[in-house]
C-alpha cells in the first residue's frame, strides 16, 4: 500500500469521455474513484484490484469524526449499485463503476476493483483516446457534488481557456431531477456560485462565467478559465513535473521544433505553450504557419496560443471575400475532441455541500 505522501502527489490520469459521462454521486465517492485513478500506472495492462487502509482513507479526506470508519465501507458498497451514463446518438450505454469491493473489517483494508469496461477510460490513453491529467489533491478539499464536476469539466479547457455549455446539458451530465433548481436563479446560486468560489479556494483553476440568452431566458453558460496564481507553486515546474511524471511518446517532440514553432509567432510564448500547439498540429510546422497566417489579419484575438489551437483543431479558414474577420464563428469549423496533456495539484473531504 502507498503512504500517505505518495496518494497525496498523485497523479489522476482519465478519458475525456469519461469527465463527461452523466452520474450522480455523492462526494466522498467521487473523491474515492479519483483516488483509485491515481493507483493506475502508466505502464499497466489492464485495470487491477486496489487496496486502502479505511484509516488512510480517513486521513486523506480530512475526515475526523471516528464514528464515520464505518461510513467508509458503507458508501463504497452502495457505489457498487451506481452507473454511469454515455450516451452517443440514440444509443445510452450504461456502466457499473466497480466490479469488486471487499471490506476486511479486521484489518480495516478495503480492495477495489474498477470494472473492466471502464479499461480504455484509464489505459492506453493518447491522441485518439484524449485524457486530462490533474494532481489528485485538487479534489481532495471540495466539499460540493457539483464542484468536483465543474473542476474536470473545466480542466479540459483550460488550454483553450473557455468553454461555452448549455444549462439542460450541464442538468444531464449531474443528472438533476426535473424538480431540483428550477429557477435558474437557484441552480446559479447553489451550482455554479458554489463551485466558482471551491474551486477558487481551494484548486489550480479558476472561473468566471458569462450568460447566454435565447429571447430573455438564460439557455448557456461562457465559462473563462485562467490557472489559479494563488493555489499553485510555479506554473513551469509544475508542468514539467507533470510531464516527466506522465509522458505519452507520441506528444514529445525535440527542441528544435520547439524552438521552430517559437519563432514563428512574434508574440513572446513559451515552451510548453510551443510544445501544445506543435500536438495540435500533429508535429506539421506548416499548418501552425499557416493559421498563425490567419491571426495576423484576425481581430478580436485576447489569447494567441488558445486562438491558434482552435484555428488548428477546427480547421479555420479565410472566408472569401473577407480580410478582417471577427472571431472563432466566421470561420467555417470542423467538429473536434481537443488534446488536453494536464498536469498539477490536490483536495478531498467528507461531506457533500448541494
Amino acid at each position: 500500500m502507498e503512504k500517505m505522501e505518495n496518494m497525496k502527489s498523485a497523479l489522476v490520469v482519465q478519458s475525456n469521455k469519461l469527465i463527461e459521462a452523466s452520474y450522480r454521486l455523492r462526494i466522498g465517492q467521487q473523491k474515492f474513484l479519483r483516488l483509485m485513478a491515481s493507483r493506475i500506472k502508466k505502464d499497466d495492462a489492464d485495470l487491477k484490484s486496489y487496496e486502502f487502509k479505511v484509516a488512510d482513507i480517513m486521513e486523506l479526506f480530512n475526515t475526523k469524526n471516528k464514528s464515520n470508519y464505518s461510513e467508509i465501507p458503507r458508501q463504497i458498497k452502495e457505489l457498487m449499485g451506481n452507473v454511469l451514463t454515455f450516451k452517443e446518438g440514440k444509443r445510452t450505454t450504461y456502466v457499473p463503476f466497480l466490479a469488486l469491493a471487499e471490506n476486511d473489517e479486521g484489518s480495516g483494508i478495503l480492495s477495489v476493483q474498477f470494472h473492466p469496461v471502464l479499461k480504455s477510460m484509464y489505459i492506453c490513453l493518447n491522441k485518439e483516446n484524449p485524457f486530462t491529467i490533474y494532481e489528485l489533491s485538487n479534489t481532495l478539499k471540495l466539499r460540493s457534488i457539483y464542484s468536483l464536476r465543474f473542476y474536470e469539466l473545466l480542466k479540459q479547457y483550460q488550454k483553450i481557456g473557455s468553454r461555452e455549455m448549455k444549462i439542460e446539458d450541464i442538468r444531464k451530465l449531474f443528472e438533476l431531477t426535473a424538480t431540483e433548481y428550477i429557477r435558474y436563479n437557484d441552480f446559479k446560486r447553489k451550482v455554479i456560485f458554489q463551485a466558482q468560489k471551491e474551486l477558487k479556494e481551494k484548486t489550480d483553476i479558476c472561473f468566471e462565467f458569462e450568460e447566454i440568452k435565447t429571447v430573455r431566458k438564460v439557455t448557456s453558460l461562457k465559462f473563462y478559465i485562467k490557472t489559479n496564481k494563488a493555489n499553485i507553486k510555479a506554473i513551469d515546474e509544475v508542468c514539467s513535473t507533470s510531464e516527466s511524471k506522465y509522458t505519452i511518446e507520441e506528444e514529445q517532440c525535440s527542441k528544435r521544433l520547439i524552438n521552430e514553432i517559437k519563432a514563428i509567432f512574434k508574440e513572446n510564448i513559451t515552451g510548453v505553450e510551443a510544445k501544445s500547439i506543435l500536438d495540435a498540429a500533429n508535429g506539421d510546422v506548416n499548418t501552425v504557419k499557416e493559421k498563425y497566417e490567419i491571426a495576423k489579419v484576425t481581430s478580436g484575438i485576447t489569447t494567441i496560443v488558445g486562438w491558434v489551437i482552435d484555428a488548428i483543431k477546427k480547421d479555420y479558414q479565410i472566408p472569401k471575400g473577407k480580410i478582417k474577420v471577427g472571431g472563432f464563428n466566421d470561420y467555417e469549423q470542423r467538429a473536434y475532441d481537443f488534446d488536453n496533456l494536464e498536469k498539477k495539484l490536490l483536495g478531498w473531504d467528507n461531506k457533500s455541500i448541494e
